[in-house]
């Protein structure tokens, strides 16, 4: 099986770093329906002029071996049975030996009302560059001598989930907007609102860091709603509700950084899935009863994972890569496949634009060093080595100072 067709669908952190794994073996093919990469934990320093789009989304033919082809397109149909995929705009179906699926998850709405129609998602750069023209666009509405309460009803936003996602999103809009109103003459204080079900935030996270991303939110001025649920969201507002009574809250956006389900090529497929549609698969990573269709990321159920905190995260999905790309190669090789254990990496939370939180060892870095750490750990697994030393120059010798909102791309 020297020429094994190997189809791997979605390019995220499993998807393109299964690819890299698999250079020189049979025939790759990564279809992904973004023509780039993307490495979401520094979407947030996009957001915040931090970054640039090159550094975090570089273009998949950029990065693939030469043995390994792209297609971009949205894949439609997975036909187990026939080992076909089906690509929208193709005639011809793509036919595969191997089959490995990282299509990623999507914003998961949980049936809210209006939040689909009228709430931001955050998971691609285009969200990004949304969200950023909406603060500017309300920015721009406020009058220079509006009065501070009206000043801060204007800009007030919503953030839905006060995970490590709705804490790095609310502190980097936070300081954003309190920059922007200093350097506009505003008065009074913008407020960014976020809203958790659960009794604490960061609520996967260890009970240390957790006091620095706590201190950090009050530092930010950002407002913390737990045990609250959004209820509703509207062109120009959310309805939560607290210990039985409803509130609705103006907002000049919402972001829903609140939950991921399996993409909805997932739903379709005949696999065997967990009530919460997530596909199972074995050690191996191999889906059940499916010898030859590997699934991680997102969209799988991985019992090889020491701590629930893993789930969820790019760096999982970035160590199963690992395994994946080698049990394919063992499959067509035909040597036995292998087991591994997933570990946490340290976690790494962005506290707004100048500061961060490191854990690493037991020990908890914070502030503008561990602002540096955080940095220097991602660029560290950035996915080749070659655009490492393009990004870590770009870093080191340009700055990472955040853009102020009143400054765009160009």
């Amino acid at each position: 099986m020297s020429d094994a067709r190997i189809v791997i669908v979605g390019g995220g952190f499993g998807g393109l770093f299964t690819a890299l794994g698999l250079g020189g073996v049979g025939q790759t093919t990564l279809i992904s329906e973004e023509d780039h990469f993307l490495f979401t934990p520094l979407l947030y320093e996009y957001l915040s002029g931090e970054v640039e789009a090159w550094h975090i989304a570089p273009r998949y033919k950029e990065l693939l071996e030469a043995d390994v082809r792209f297609i971009q397109g949205r894949v439609t149909e997975v036909n187990l049975s026939a080992q076909e995929v089906a690509v929208e705009g193709r005639a011809r179906r793509i036919a595969y030996d191997v089959l490995v699926l990282a299509t990623g998850g999507v914003t998961n709405y949980a049936g809210v009302e209006g939040a689909a129609e009228h709430a931001l998602p955050f998971r691609k750069l285009a969200h990004a560059d949304q969200l950023r023209l909406r603060m500017i666009d309300v920015l721009d509405r406020i009058p220079p001598d509006a009065a501070p309460q009206d000043a801060r009803q204007a800009a007030t936003f919503a953030v839905v989930g006060a995970g490590a996602s709705g804490v790095e999103l609310s502190t980097k809009m936070a300081d954003l907007l309190r920059d922007a109103f200093a350097r506009r003459g505003l008065q009074g204080t913008p407020r960014v609102i976020v809203i958790e079900m659960s009794d604490r935030v960061v609520p996967t996270m260890d009970d240390e860091i957790r006091r620095h991303v706590e201190e950090a939110l009050r530092s930010a001025g950002v407002e913390v709603h737990t045990q609250t649920t959004v209820r509703r969201v509207a062109p120009g507002s959310i309805t939560v509700e607290h210990g039985g009574q409803q509130q609705e809250i103006e907002a000049a956006a919402t972001v829903w950084t609140g939950g991921v389900r399996p993409s909805p090529l997932v739903d379709r497929l005949e696999v065997e899935k967990n009530r919460n549609g997530l596909i199972i698969v074995e050690p191996t990573l191999q889906v059940r009863r499916h010898a030859n269709v590997f699934a991680l990321g997102d969209i799988a159920l991985c019992q090889t994972v020491d701590s629930p905190r893993l789930v969820g995260t790019a760096q999982l999905a970035y160590q199963q890569a690992g395994l994946v790309a080698a049990n394919v190669r063992a499959l067509i090789e035909r040597r036995p496949l292998e087991t591994r254990r997933f570990h946490e990496l340290g976690e790494a939370v962005s506290l707004g634009t100048e500061r961060a939180a490191v854990l690493t060892g037991g020990v908890v870095v914070d502030g503008a060093l561990g602002r540096q750490a955080r940095f220097a750990l991602y660029t560290s697994r950035l996915p080749t080595w070659h655009h490492r030393l393009r990004v870590g120059a770009s870093w080191f010798f340009e700055g990472t100072a955040p853009r102020p909102l009143s400054l765009e791309r160009h």
